[in-house]
C-alpha cells in the first residue's frame, strides 16, 4: 500500500510518497503557481502522478491546505492562499486524479502525523500548534483529524489574545478583519512587529531569535513577552479541550527555551493552576504537514 500527501503551501507545494509502514519512498516540491486556482489542480495532479511513475503503482492522495472544507457544500474557506477559497478543491482534485481525494487543514496535518509515527504516538488527543509565518492549529483524535461540523476545529489563532492587558488592546488589525487575535501576536512574523514597535529595530524573527541566545537584552524581553502571551493562549485550549500533548511546528517551534520556560507561563491561567501536559517539538519538522496529509488514508 502506497499513500500519497501533498503539503499545498504560499510558496511551494511538496508532495511525498509513503509506504505502508511510513518508509519514505520519494518526494517532489515545486513552486506555488500563486493567484492560479487551475495552475494549483494542475501542479498537485503533476507532483502525484510523477511519485507514481516512479513507484509503478496507484496510491491514496491526502492534500493539506492553508484552510478548511466547508462541510455543507465542498467549497474552501478560511485559506490565506486566497485563490483557493470558494474553490471545491476536494471534488476538482478527485475528479483530476480519478479517485477520492482527502483534503484537510494543514495544522490538523501536522497533528495527524505526529498522532500516528511521531513525537505525539500513543497519545488519544492531540493539539498541534503551528508557529510559523502564522499562528495554527489542528486536533487530532485517536489519530484521525477533527475538524468539526464548521470545519474549524483547532483554529485557535483567530481567537482574542486571552486575558489581554490595557497595552495589548485592542490588538493588531488581522487579515481576518478582526483586531487582537492570537495570530497576529504569536506567529514568528508577530514576534518581529513587537520587536520593532517596542525597539524601533527590523529584524527578522530569526535574527531576533539569534540574540536572544546570547542574552542580549531587548530581544530576551521580545520573547518573555511572546511566552507570556504564548502561556496564555495555550491555556485557554487546556481549558476547553484540555489534550494529552501538545506539539509544535513552525519556524519558532525551534527555540529551545520555549520548552523550559513555558510551562509556568501557562500554569496560572489554567482552571485550578495545574499543567502537567507534555509540550514536544514535532518529531518530523517540516515535514509532518505532508506526512500527515498522507496519513489522512490510515485504514486504506
Amino acid at each position: 500500500m502506497m499513500r500519497i500527501g501533498v503539503d499545498v503551501g504560499g510558496t511551494k507545494i511538496e508532495a511525498l510518497a509513503l509506504d505502508d509502514a511510513g518508509q519514505e519512498l520519494a518526494r517532489y516540491r515545486v513552486d506555488t503557481p500563486r493567484g492560479d486556482y487551475d495552475g494549483t489542480l494542475a501542479a498537485i495532479a503533476g507532483l502525484v502522478h510523477r511519485l507514481e511513475a516512479e513507484a509503478g503503482a496507484m496510491g491514496t492522495v491526502g492534500a493539506g491546505i492553508p484552510g478548511s472544507v466547508r462541510r455543507a457544500n465542498g467549497l474552501v474557506k478560511n485559506a490565506n492562499s486566497t485563490w483557493l477559497n470558494g474553490r471545491p478543491l476536494p471534488v476538482d482534485l478527485s475528479r483530476l486524479l480519478g479517485r477520492e481525494v482527502r483534503v484537510a487543514n494543514d495544522a490538523n496535518c501536522l497533528a495527524v502525523s505526529e498522532a500516528t509515527d511521531g513525537a505525539a504516538r500513543g497519545f488519544s488527543v492531540v493539539f498541534g500548534v503551528i508557529l510559523g509565518t502564522g499562528c495554527g492549529g489542528g486536533v487530532a483524535f485517536h489519530g484521525q483529524v477533527h475538524a468539526g461540523p464548521n470545519g474549524v476545529g483547532g483554529e485557535w489563532g483567530h481567537n482574542p489574545l486571552p486575558w489581554a492587558k490595557p497595552d495589548e488592546m485592542p490588538g493588531p488589525l488581522c487579515y481576518c478583519g478582526k483586531h487582537g487575535c492570537m495570530e497576529m501576536w504569536l506567529s514568528g512574523t508577530a514576534i518581529a512587529r513587537d520587536f520593532l514597535e517596542v525597539t524601533g529595530k527590523s529584524l527578522t524573527t530569526r535574527e531576533i531569535a539569534a540574540l536572544e541566545a546570547t542574552g542580549a537584552v531587548q530581544a530576551v524581553a521580545a520573547f518573555e513577552r511572546h511566552l507570556d502571551r504564548l502561556g496564555r493562549g495555550l491555556a485557554q485550549v487546556v481549558n476547553v479541550l484540555d489534550p494529552d500533548v501538545i506539539v509544535f511546528g513552525g519556524g519558532v517551534s525551534r527555540v529551545g527555551r520555549l520548552y523550559e520556560g513555558l510551562p509556568e507561563r501557562v500554569r496560572p491561567y489554567v482552571f485550578g493552576g495545574e499543567f502537567d501536559t507534555p509540550l514536544v517539538p514535532a518529531m518530523y519538522g517540516d515535514s509532518s504537514g505532508v506526512r500527515g496529509a498522507a496519513w489522512l488514508w490510515p485504514h486504506a
